[in-house]
């Protein structure tokens, strides 16, 4: 998401989105590293909308600022093509699912710049085997206290948020019988998943200066929390989805995001108090979120119990109702959600393929072929 150097006036007023995808063979459907399109990427080769990865089999896209969905799903959409067409000079498709199928972090070649160099330097072998992809949803706030104000509530959303987005139930050629193995695979890490409550800004940037100190993160662009305030935009960034194969799911995961922000922004302005959860059972929610996305029941970590997964989405919709409805959002993102149950997430597609030919050539192909319609 570019940045217009000022700071939004109003609480999520803009929206952007960066998105990771792995290179695939176009004939194969392997795992591919392509060194020379990094290079190009690196020199900028392609603009501003395409960026390089830690690995050469990997590519960035990221959308400019958005005020609708209408324009989101434009940007989307080109962005989408634009890297296409540059992995397609370098003999490459994109692969838009948060792991390939069948290959895994041996495939993979690091892409030769010095933040990468530095990040295998600094986490060894949890970078080197980085062979997973995520989405990242930017909202725009005023300053970094809204951004921390928004963080704090926003924890008890995350699990329903990632529930509605997995596209990764294969890795390293095996069913690993969760929707999202990314999360797991991701949450090896020492400093992902969602953070304790922080009070303030002064406080987040407090527990940075901590990181720091004790040399797990360079700097603030290196948290990787399941949200964060941004390091370098006026946003809060939500890191904790799965690549969408489809651009709809993207603008879905992406509108919903958006009405969260600005629903928890207006009750943290009213001093609504920050919702207390055990750190355990949220950790519990994100589990069962990953395992089972919208296939079975979810964990609310607030009433500490089961709840089906649709009642879940329904509940959630009940609370942005209010704010979809002013904003000329709610039909939209209500058919939205109608359309992804009616034919499951990218995880549940790709394992009915799966079940239909029993090979994961077909299955990688079938998500390739879904992240480009019409190309």
């Amino acid at each position: 998401m570019e940045s217009t150097g000022r700071p939004p006036a109003v609480v999520g007023a803009t929206v952007g989105v960066e998105e990771e995808f792995h290179l695939v063979d176009p004939e194969t459907f392997e795992l591919t590293p392509a060194p020379g399109l990094a290079e190009a990427v690196l020199r900028h080769d392609f603009g501003e909308r395409v960026h390089p990865e830690i690995s050469t089999t990997q590519l960035e896209t990221a959308t400019g600022i958005c005020r609708t969905l209408g324009e989101l799903r434009a940007e989307l959409a080109a962005t989408r093509a634009q890297a296409r067409a540059a992995a397609a000079g370098a003999g490459v498709a994109l692969l838009p699912a948060s792991t390939h199928p069948s290959a895994g972090w041996r495939q993979q070649v690091l892409t030769p710049a010095p933040r990468y160099e530095a990040m295998v330097q600094r986490w060894a072998g949890l970078a080197a085997r980085q062979d997973i992809t995520g989405c990242h949803v930017h909202v725009g706030v005023p300053d970094l206290d809204t951004a921390v104000a928004v963080l704090d509530r926003a924890r008890p959303y995350l699990p329903l948020l990632l529930a509605m987005t997995g596209s990764s139930p294969f890795h390293d050629g095996a069913d690993t019988g969760y929707e999202s193995y990314r999360t797991l695979w991701w949450g090896r890490w020492p400093h992902t998943g969602v953070p304790e409550p922080l009070g303030s800004g002064a406080r987040y940037r407090e527990v940075v200066a901590g990181l720091v100190a004790a040399g797990v993160v360079a700097d603030a662009s290196h948290v990787y929390w399941d949200l964060r305030p941004s390091s370098h935009l006026p946003t809060v960034e939500f890191r904790l989805a799965d690549v969408c194969s489809d651009v709809e799911d993207a603008v879905l995961h992406a509108a919903l995001v958006r009405s969260l922000v600005r629903v928890l922004a207006a009750r943290a302005e009213r001093d609504e108090p920050v919702p207390v959860i055990r750190p355990e059972l949220l950790r519990a929610a994100r589990w069962r979120a990953a395992r089972d996305g919208l296939t079975g029941q979810l964990f609310d970590p607030v009433a500490g119990a089961l709840v089906d997964a649709r009642t879940a989405v329904d509940g959630l919709l009940g609370e942005l109702a209010d704010d979809l409805a002013d904003r000329g959002e709610e039909d939209e993102v209500r058919e939205l959600v109608r359309r992804l149950f009616g034919r499951g997430t990218s995880a549940v597609r790709q394992r009915a393929v799966w079940r239909r030919t029993g090979d994961l050539r077909q299955v990688t192909a079938a998500v390739v072929r879904e992240g480009s319609p019409g190309a």
